[in-house]
């Protein structure tokens, strides 16, 4: 054999902040990892390596995924101001994490301090950036986040037709934007193990009561209000005579208020409350649940894959693409209860979603694999 015609495999760098981002990701991210093509480094930062939030990075070692770099930030009560100094502080360690791993490409997903962090280093070490889930809406600050890892990005792994036609009004290439659909539905379907009596039976639920997941985390702008937020869903919720299987907020500004009133209310036996759940545990939960309540994104894009209802609350999912299970309402009780009502005594919804096929992983891979690295290395400039 010619070894000289083998091609070396591209060099593929993830960074990963956050449960959620490498929940959604770790299908893709182990087909990465399995691709003769390709070989796979994951920088690890964020809350995954806070015990607060469930230090998660242990999912990513018992993965088996090479862990090239591990870059703490500053612990405290979240806040703005901590928000935004964190993302110096990862932009410091970053750097040379990316020296050292010398990838080929950076891959980046959603909208957080961490991508935007790994965007601006990736970008001034001259190594091209694949973001995906970009040329979404959502209002909030994580809307600005997102479409500024977008302009600092060359190569777009977008999950709707819609956010390819945004990307392409922002000035970005069309030929560098590529609908690929979202890679949290990969095997969505078939995650959960066991069914509505068994999942109640382990977790200390009644089977034949409705039950309700909720996953709320503060807006960074209305981060003073977030406990009265919280407060409200919770007696909502209560009202309608509806079991809470809670999960923790991430570390964004308001979430210490919101932790605090589900630890009482957890305290007081009224709500299941977890610091974090692993993947297939979720999933189990989001397929059987008789609703889903909160502003997660989950919510939005995964829910509808089990044709689960969504109340979905507040501004943080503002403007974005909707499945036909998702009901809108503010952060006023009275509102929440009409919801509440609504959902409950409608049948489930089919298993329709505009966020793909749940095949997302495979084009990525493939576009990872055999994109021209040429045109991605010198540099970008609006399309227009």
């Amino acid at each position: 054999m010619d070894r000289s015609a083998v091609k070396p495999r591209r060099r593929i760098l993830y960074v990963t902040g956050t449960r959620a981002d490498f929940g959604l990701m770790r299908s893709t991210l182990e087909r990465i990892d399995r691709d003769a093509r390709l070989s796979l480094d994951v920088l690890v930062t964020g809350m995954h390596l806070d015990s607060a939030y469930g230090l998660t990075v242990r999912e990513i070692e018992q993965s088996g995924l090479a862990i090239s770099a591990r870059v703490s930030v500053e612990p405290g009560v979240p806040s703005g101001a901590l928000m935004a100094a964190n993302v110096g502080r990862m932009l410091t360690g970053f750097v040379p994490a990316i020296e050292a791993s010398a990838p080929d490409i950076v891959v980046l997903l959603g909208d957080r301090g961490e991508m935007l962090a790994g965007a601006i280093a990736a970008l001034h070490l001259n190594v091209p950036i694949a973001h995906i889930h970009g040329g979404e809406r959502s209002g909030t600050v994580d809307e600005p986040v997102r479409h500024a890892i977008s302009k600092l990005s060359n190569l777009h792994l977008v999950a709707t037709q819609e956010s390819r036609t945004r990307l392409i009004a922002m000035g970005e290439a069309p030929s560098g934007i590529h609908v690929v659909g979202a890679p949290g539905l990969d095997g969505l379907r078939e995650l959960p193990q066991r069914d509505r009596t068994q999942l109640a039976t382990d977790y200390g639920l009644d089977a034949d009561r409705p039950m309700a997941l909720l996953v709320y985390h503060p807006v960074v702008q209305e981060a003073a209000a977030a406990g009265e937020h919280i407060t409200a869903i919770v007696e909502s919720l209560l009202a309608a005579q509806v079991q809470i299987v809670a999960l923790k907020p991430n570390s964004d500004a308001g979430s210490a208020e919101v932790r605090t009133v589900l630890e009482e209310r957890e305290a007081a036996g009224q709500i299941h409350l977890f610091t974090h759940l692993p993947r297939v545990a979720f999933a189990e939960f989001m397929a059987v649940a008789d609703l889903m309540v909160g502003n997660s994104s989950s919510g939005i894009i995964e829910a509808a894959s089990f044709g689960t209802p969504v109340v979905n609350i507040g501004s943080r999912q503002n403007l974005r693409e909707r499945n036909a299970n998702v009901v809108d309402v503010g952060v006023i009780g009275d509102d929440i209860k009409k919801a509440l009502v609504s959902v409950l005594s409608s049948p489930r919804y089919a298993r329709a979603n505009v966020y793909g096929d749940g095949h997302a992983g495979e084009r990525i891979v493939n576009i990872l694999a055999e994109v021209d690295l040429g045109p991605l290395s010198s540099g970008k400039t609006n399309a227009y």
